[in-house]
């Protein structure tokens, strides 16, 4: 019982210090792309993929059910074939890249969620993204790693604890998707 109330304790605190501001920014960065029907394309690894499947559902579905017009989001983190494809016959720092490369236009919005913020494929990712001239936002822990720097816009949870950030990312997430929700609504 007691991992379990620290735990929660610690996610709660972490909670009560995230920069409000930078979520509302982020949260007004996808609104203006959703009217100008831009595209989010959003990856990570591990668990950040599964956050980046999950907030493309959200923006295309969740949003697309209630307004009948959902955001142009892909989550490029889910295609398996594509990504041992590119891995395979490239190196695994390319899975991103190379569909960035494809998808991406100037404009668009890449979300890059990586608790480390070193993700050598999501920081190739990212620069492939600036190359396109896509709007990019990264999520992070810790400190922000590399991907602090390399993006336009930042959200560094500040937490030093991988399953805590993660837990945080998803909850920034569906924050995000409430604001936008509350303006597309409106």
């Amino acid at each position: 019982m007691r991992a379990l109330c620290d735990y929660l304790d610690q996610l709660q605190g972490t909670l009560a210090k995230l920069p409000r501001q930078t979520i509302q920014e982020i949260a007004e960065i996808l609104y203006k792309a959703y009217a100008e029907g831009q595209k989010v394309l959003l990856m990570g690894n591990g668990g950040s993929a599964s956050t980046a499947s999950h907030l493309a559902c959200d923006l295309q579905k969740g949003i697309g059910s209630l307004k009948g017009k959902g955001f142009k989001a892909l989550a490029i983190t889910d295609s398996l074939p594509l990504l041992t494809a590119w891995g395979n016959d490239t190196a695994y720092d390319n899975i991103f890249v190379e569909q960035i490369q494809t998808w991406a236009q100037p404009g668009d919005i890449v979300i890059a969620i990586s608790g480390s913020g070193n993700s050598p494929n999501i920081l190739r990712g990212v620069q492939a993204a600036r190359e396109k001239n896509a709007v990019t936002i990264g999520w992070a822990g810790f400190e922000g790693g590399k991907l602090k720097d390399l993006v336009d816009h930042c959200l560094v949870v500040p937490s030093d604890n991988m399953q805590r950030i993660e837990d945080i990312h998803l909850v920034i997430g569906h924050a995000i998707f409430t604001c936008l929700m509350s303006k597309i609504l409106a």
